[in-house]
């Protein structure tokens, strides 16, 4: 009898080890074109129906507004773009998309034997430096409540990784940091030539704090390059050769980061100068995770050696 209950008892054991799914996890955060400009009805048939990938997407706000960074987990499917909305409970989807959809889809395919997760928080129009653009992410933040896009994402990251069981089977997952997908600059290349001229530390003490949140101080970091439409007389960036330089420079000081430069092609709409047609945010999640796939074995390598 003895027997029989040891025995089932270690089934037990080993059903729930075996049923335990390990995710690779990737932070998506930025500004606008991190949130996704997209219209869902121009989405191809594919990227419709939702995907067994999962997405905890924090409820974007600006500096000290209430209810940043909350969510919930689910599956992935269209509507993650710009109006997105959650309360931790329920969430909103919108009618817009962003490079999520792709990105996904092209992850599980070049890690076709891997779980996919994602942590989105990205704020349109904010920028790293402090009183830029609608708001900042910088950690010196301290008017009003203090709290701003770096807290909200850090809430963000910190209830993504309070949920045990992400996809609701029972049993606890774990979720394994992998990489960063940085899409912003646009307002600290608009706001003022301090932004910009501050705009390599800004981002170098950003993404390093983070690997600090995701406690892994190597994980890859794919940066994507900011584009100026320069549609009409204004040139709505005014600065942007030197957030550019602080991109590639910060790059080029990081082993574990790469320059997604793709971006050049990406199409805007004729009235909209800051917002890549739909084609872009489809075109902008392939890159970033081809991008991705080929900084993450050469930062691999490079760590072994």
């Amino acid at each position: 009898m003895k027997t029989k209950i040891l025995t089932v008892l270690l089934l037990l054991c080993f059903t729930n080890i075996s049923s335990a799914e390990e995710y690779l996890t990737f932070y998506l955060g930025g500004q606008s074109n991190m949130d996704g400009y997209g219209y869902v009805n121009e989405l191809p048939e594919h990227l419709l129906a939702e995907q067994n990938v999962m997405i905890f997407h924090g409820n974007g706000v600006f500096d000290n507004k209430p209810n940043g960074g909350l969510g919930k987990w689910s599956k992935l499917k269209p509507g993650h773009g710009t109006g997105f909305k959650s309360d931790g409970k329920t969430n909103r989807y919108s009618t817009r998309f962003g490079a999520e959809l792709s990105f996904a889809a092209t992850i599980a395919k070049l890690f076709p034997n891997k779980k996919i997760a994602l942590i989105k928080y990205s704020v349109g129009g904010t920028g790293l430096h402090l009183k830029t653009g609608y708001g900042n992410w910088s950690p010196d933040f301290r008017e009003g409540d203090g709290n701003n896009q770096y807290d909200f994402a850090l809430n963000t990251i910190k209830n993504a990784f309070a949920t045990a069981d992400i996809n609701g089977d029972g049993e606890t997952d774990t979720l394994i940091p992998a990489g960063i997908i940085w899409m912003q600059g646009e307002a600290d290349a608009h706001d003022s030539d301090a932004s910009a001229n501050a705009y390599l530390y800004n981002l170098t003490r950003l993404m390093g704090l983070l690997r600090a949140a995701l406690r892994d101080d190597d994980i890859p970091v794919v940066i994507g390059k900011i584009t100026d439409s320069e549609l009409g007389e204004e040139d709505i960036m005014p600065y942007i050769k030197r957030v550019h330089l602080a991109q590639q420079l910060f790059v080029e000081q990081d082993i574990c980061a790469s320059y997604m430069t793709q971006t050049e092609n990406y199409q805007y709409g004729k009235k909209d100068a800051w917002h890549y047609l739909s084609s872009g945010y489809l075109k902008m999640g392939e890159d970033f995770a081809q991008a991705y796939a080929k900084l993450q074995s050469n930062c691999n390598s490079i760590k072994q050696r």
